[in-house]
């Protein structure tokens, strides 16, 4: 959906100094920069439509600052959630933001990424507790002063949010310090089937509501468990389909699964016997990652793209299915698949680029989708971001007021508009 566009260069700085010399040498011959951590954003976020110098972060690897007391840890924009797990192994700790790519952490935090179990564990937002800015002109900022790591602040402007989510436009993210989570004691993973999408969505909304502990609620329309199951090999009922895992303690965990499956048979839906084993459990969620590629093999030789959306709960049943029904009168291959624990969907499209009136009908679509969110009071993006393809969305979602005042902000630290440009306005 989005053409590429290359840099005039790319530069592969290893020091925060050397990104802050590329930076001060760009600004003053005012020269477009975009930061690249490991390319797996959706929205275009990483095409130089503007040419300039691509700064490839992804050999700034360091992890520093580990305190298991603290519960947290600092790490370089080169590493990524995988690289960062692997570290922690034997700590007790974890860092659960979990968005299925490998994707760079700091990255996550430029895109106010999320994943399947933001639910639980929250997304990247409430889990970076500082950042380390190169800002356009070289200067060096700690959003929250430098060296702290404090759990919560009241002390000034919240610049570490503003920073979560800029998707590059504001500055370069060289380091991020993340809370971590202690590791569950004990762990349960089912699948559970429905009748219909309704019953589904429904039966997530009634979980929550129930105050059941849910680390990961997934969603599955039939057309994604089908393609799921045959792309795996794990022989997914075609069916609508809800993923569930529990963390907690091992006492604890047998009625967060009673209350669970009462939940369940409410709506209509069967449940199969919990995984416990971290194999099977592996599996599963592999099985969930493996997603995009299952849509794709769909139609195979045809192209992808990932649209979300987030509504608030209570509109969330009827949401998905006023999509379903739109996917269908459209005549487009649009399996759904969403994290449905906090209100945020997918769609992932699958299209022949090569005919321009399928293509056109794709847009539509994903105007149509984001639009449908808005009018229920959600957003255009849950987990994505703007990038090239919601700016116009992101207009309609904030307001003149709302948009005035990000471009403020915006040339205030950019002024000349370098970082990034193109992107979010």
């Amino acid at each position: 959906m989005h053409a590429c566009a290359p840099p005039d260069a790319v530069v592969w700085p290893r020091a925060v100094g050397q990104v802050q010399e590329l930076a001060a040498l760009c600004y003053r011959c005012r020269v477009p920069m975009v930061p690249f951590g490991t390319g797996t954003g959706l929205e275009g976020g990483v095409n130089a439509v503007q040419g300039g110098v691509c700064f490839d972060l992804s050999r700034m690897d360091a992890v520093a600052e580990l305190s298991l007391e603290d519960f947290s840890v600092a790490v370089e924009p080169g590493v990524t959630r995988k690289a960062l797990n692997s570290r922690l192994r034997g700590t007790g700790l974890w860092f659960p933001v979990d968005p299925g790519a490998d994707a760079s952490l700091c990255g996550m935090a430029a895109t106010g990424a999320s994943g399947t179990n933001a639910v639980r564990y929250g997304t990247m937002r409430p889990n970076v507790l500082n950042l380390r800015v190169v800002l356009p002109d070289g200067r060096l900022l700690h959003t929250a002063g430098a060296g702290r790591q404090a759990r919560k602040r009241a002390a000034g402007y919240d610049l570490t949010s503003l920073f979560v989510g800029s998707e590059g436009t504001l500055g370069f993210l060289t380091q991020a310090t993340l809370r971590l989570h202690p590791l569950p004691e004990a762990v349960a993973a089912t699948v559970a089937t429905f009748p219909s999408v309704r019953a589904a969505v429904a039966c997530t909304v009634q979980v929550l509501q129930a105050a059941v502990p849910v680390a990961r609620i997934e969603f599955l329309d039939e057309v994604m468990a089908d393609a799921c199951g045959r792309y795996s090999g794990t022989g997914l009922p075609v069916a609508p389909t809800l993923l569930l895992e529990l963390h907690g303690s091992r006492q604890g965990l047998a009625e967060q699964q009673r209350q669970a499956e009462e939940m369940v048979r409410l709506n209509g839906g069967s449940v199969p016997a919990w995984s416990e084993e971290p194999e099977e459990r592996g599996r599963l969620w592999a099985m969930r990652h493996s997603a995009w590629y299952a849509a794709l093999a769909l139609r195979p030789g045809c192209q992808g793209y990932s649209t979300d959306v987030c509504v608030p709960i209570s509109r969330l049943p009827d949401v998905v299915v006023e999509t379903q029904r739109d996917l269908r009168d459209s005549g487009l291959t649009g399996p759904m698949v969403g994290h449905v624990g906090d209100g945020n969907f997918h769609c992932l499209l699958v299209f022949d680029a090569r005919d321009p009136a399928e293509a056109q009908r794709v847009h539509a679509f994903a105007q149509r989708l984001g639009r449908r969110a808005l009018a229920a009071g959600g957003t255009c993006t849950g987990e994505h971001g703007v990038g090239l393809g919601k700016r116009a969305l992101l207009r309609e979602e904030l307001g003149p007021e709302g948009l005035d005042t990000l471009r403020r902000i915006k040339a205030a630290l950019d002024p000349h508009n370098l970082m990034n440009p193109g992107k979010v306005l």
